[in-house]
């Protein structure tokens, strides 16, 4: 999971990979997910989201690991569509 997690940062966060909570990506999928405007989020904010979601955004990590790999699996056999 480690490995996907530093691969999402490095594309959620490009051009703000120093920091991160002025990335319109990840401010935006801050306000999707828990409804705080977009415009709102700061350093303070960012991180203290960061830890009170850290079990959801592990699970969200994991989940987004299976489907890479499941990914690189279909690929590697040739299948462009998952299989009934």
């Amino acid at each position: 999971m480690i490995p996907y997690a530093l691969w999402f940062y490095w594309i959620a966060a490009r051009g703000y990979r120093m920091r991160p909570w002025r990335s319109p990506l990840l401010r935006w999928r801050i306000e999707t997910y828990s409804g705080i405007p977009a415009e709102e989020v700061t350093f303070g904010l960012f991180w203290k989201f960061l830890w009170r979601e850290r079990h959801s955004l592990a699970e969200f990590l994991k989940w987004g690991a299976r489907m890479k790999k499941l990914e690189a699996n279909r690929r590697e056999l040739g299948q462009s569509e998952p299989r009934p």
